[in-house]
């Protein structure tokens, strides 16, 4: 249930093997339904999670109930709601699986030990908040002035299997349009 977790961490770090066995014991696993709820608006986030299987969808719901997907994480990455987590503030946003899953599980407390305690930890939590930052910036400015088909060749480009594993309606509210336009444009393609 670990090997994923160690793989991911071993290649982005020297860690040793030491500390990698301590980082497993603060993890717990999970497993979930499709479309279970971890978090929901107006709780205060206490995890972070790491997907071994299936899927992390992150998004608010607006006013008539139209939702909105803000970050899938998939197999081999990290989600949570991060305002909340880090402010432990109520968050504005629900977390769900959208397939069964198959998760790693850190308390907020833990996660935060492991940072302060662990330098390779802090080196990824770092590299999470980084790369996270710079494909928020990329799909948000690369978005403003596409058109719908090139989001859609956006998206294939940097996650290829994204159009593959997410539903319609979920992938259309993530690049911004209908998925009846989603649904057009991916027949041109």
């Amino acid at each position: 249930m670990y090997e994923l977790l160690g793989n991911y961490i071993r290649s982005r770090t020297g860690i040793a093997e030491s500390d990698l066995k301590l980082i497993y014991t603060y993890f717990s696993p999970v497993k979930t339904k499709r479309n279970e709820l971890l978090l929901t608006s107006g709780e205060v986030c206490q995890h972070y999670y790491f997907v071994n299987k299936g899927c992390i969808r992150i998004y608010t719901i607006h006013e008539g109930g139209r939702d909105m997907s803000r970050f899938f994480a998939f197999e081999g990455g990290f989600g949570t709601a991060l305002p909340s987590f880090i402010e432990q503030v109520p968050a504005t946003e629900y977390m769900q699986t959208i397939e069964r899953s198959e998760l790693l599980r850190i308390q907020r407390a833990d996660f935060l030990h492991l940072v302060e305690t662990i330098p390779a930890f802090a080196f990824i939590y770092r590299q999470i908040l980084e790369l996270g930052f710079i494909m928020a910036q990329k799909r948000i400015y690369g978005f403003q002035g596409f058109d719908a088909l090139e989001k859609v060749k956006w998206i294939i480009r940097h996650q290829p299997d994204f159009l593959l594993r997410v539903s319609n309606k979920m992938a259309a509210s993530y690049l911004g349009i209908s998925p009846a336009t989603l649904s057009r444009t991916k027949a041109k393609l």
